[in-house]
């Protein structure tokens, strides 16, 4: 059981690199995208409030740490750990905004597009479509290291041991003294010239 804890490292390579980039578009969007004309209100680069770092830099903190985590453990319950890390990061990138103005949080800003079409991209990019896409590759990591590999199963089986439990054969014994007889001797068989003879013994096996 404790072999099929290791997994290799390569097993969450993609999703754990997808998961830090998603992260950290996620996080540093709000901040960056007034660069590329990308991005929510203010148009101004590197605007901090509280409302940016409930919706956008926690789960993005969140998610690039699970896809760490998921990249480098060679531990299957601490990789898996990891991805349900980025599981939550995911969901509250989807449905952070709604939930967040229960305790009166508005949100990140405005989008910056003035056409529909780009309003919605912006708002897909950095919220709703973002936590879908990394809930997506966390699940992905989530049932590769959930599946024990031919391999591992293979490496976690324990060695047989020889007939008896010791290692070594057993002779067989019997007869009147419960003499130890040589290898491939049978009870019911008369003993071979050669063989010792015990003091009192008939020179024969009964039969």
């Amino acid at each position: 059981m404790t072999r099929t804890m290791r997994v290799p490292r390569t097993r969450g390579g993609l999703s754990g690199l997808m998961l830090v980039l998603l992260g950290l578009w996620g996080g540093l969007l709000p901040f960056v995208g007034p660069y590329l004309d990308f991005g929510f209100a203010p148009d101004d680069t590197w605007v901090y409030d509280t409302d940016r770092l409930q919706l956008s830099v926690a789960p993005g903190a969140a998610t690039v740490l699970g896809g760490l985590i998921v990249l480098a453990s060679a531990n299957r319950a601490v990789a898996m750990l990891g991805a349900w890390l980025a599981v939550l990061g995911g969901a509250w990138f989807a449905v952070g905004g709604p939930v967040a103005a229960l305790w009166d949080v508005p949100g990140v800003g405005a989008p910056l597009g003035t056409e529909e079409g780009r309003r919605v991209a912006e708002q897909l990019a950095g919220f709703t479509g973002l936590g879908v896409v990394i809930v997506f590759f966390a699940a992905l990591a989530l049932g590769r290291f959930a599946v024990v590999g031919v391999r591992e199963a293979v490496a976690d089986e324990p060695v047989p041991e020889a007939a008896g439990g010791s290692g070594t054969t057993q002779p067989l014994v019997f007869g009147r003294y419960a003499r130890e007889n040589p290898p491939g001797a049978r009870p019911d068989r008369p003993s071979q010239p050669g063989d010792q003879r015990v003091a009192g013994d008939q020179g024969r096996y009964d039969h």
